[in-house]
């Protein structure tokens, strides 16, 4: 499969199953008889190939959103999984499913014989917690049902700049977890592929395997159009920082970027 069939792919699927999600999600029963705010945009985002590479590829950036008409517009990161709150939008405390989707990585990617690590959909769960407005904790548990088929965990902090219905920013810190068969599948060189690769073999273990930050903006242009875009930097920490394929063929600077524009439009309720 090629990187742009490869995009297409993760943008797709992402699309459909954020929509679904939404669609399906408690908070859009809500006021039934009222009507709905919903977003839909696209923009491009650049990230990289697989954890630890220094290499980027573009992917596409679906934007995504569902909200009763007049409610203020969420706040949400980038990088969290994709997924909706069991309790809605307003309350201060919410859990519900989480899923996201990496892109293959083949060893042509990464330069050497170590092994592929195929397209991975990976399905957990949320907790959230305003302890303030301003102030968002998260934490996300993952598990890999193909490619790694590692878990996976992801803890983040946001402050919160808002104005309503004009603009929210975003900035705070990220930490990223996996266990041996996350590390492995994307750190780890087995005695097989040391053999091939003339690396030598790494095993490393579970623990956090990143750190960093992450900062964003969604910004509402006039009429019903906005825009939404987002930076971050994670570094390579503990056995992924030690790895031979990060030593060799990658960085422990991973960097991610996007912007998209998004179309908002009003959608069931009683109109006079």
């Amino acid at each position: 499969m090629t990187k742009t069939a490869s995009a297409l792919r993760l943008a797709a699927v992402t699309g459909a199953a954020s929509a679904a999600l939404l669609a399906l999600s408690p908070a859009a029963a809500q006021e039934s008889g009222g009507g709905h705010t919903v977003t839909i945009g696209l923009g491009a985002q650049a990230m990289p190939q697989y954890p630890g590479a220094n290499s980027y590829s573009i992917y596409p950036m679906p934007i995504f959103g569902f909200r009763r008409e007049g409610a203020p517009m969420p706040f949400i990161a980038q990088d969290q999984g994709v997924g909706f709150g069991f309790l809605g939008q307003d309350s201060r405390f919410n859990v519900g499913p989480s899923f996201r989707l990496r892109a293959k990585r083949q060893e042509q990617d990464v330069g050497a014989r170590v092994g592929d690590v195929g397209f991975t959909i990976e399905a957990g769960g949320f907790v959230e917690l305003y302890p303030a407005r301003s102030l968002r904790l998260r934490g996300d548990v993952r598990q890999g049902l193909t490619g790694h088929k590692g878990l996976v965990g992801d803890l983040s902090a946001d402050l919160i700049i808002r104005d309503e219905q004009t603009y929210i920013f975003s900035i705070g810190p990220r930490a990223r977890w996996g266990d041996r068969d996350f590390t492995r599948a994307y750190f780890g060189v087995t005695p097989a592929a040391a053999l091939t690769s003339g690396l030598p073999a790494f095993q490393p273990r579970s623990g956090f395997y990143s750190a960093g930050v992450m900062a964003g903006l969604t910004y509402r242009l006039g009429g019903n159009w906005g825009m939404r875009a987002y930076a971050g930097y994670d570094r390579l920490i503990n056995d992924a920082a030690d790895s031979p394929i990060v030593h060799n063929f990658g960085s422990r600077d991973q960097f991610s970027g996007g912007a998209g524009l998004f179309l908002e439009f009003n959608v069931g309720g009683h109109r006079r």
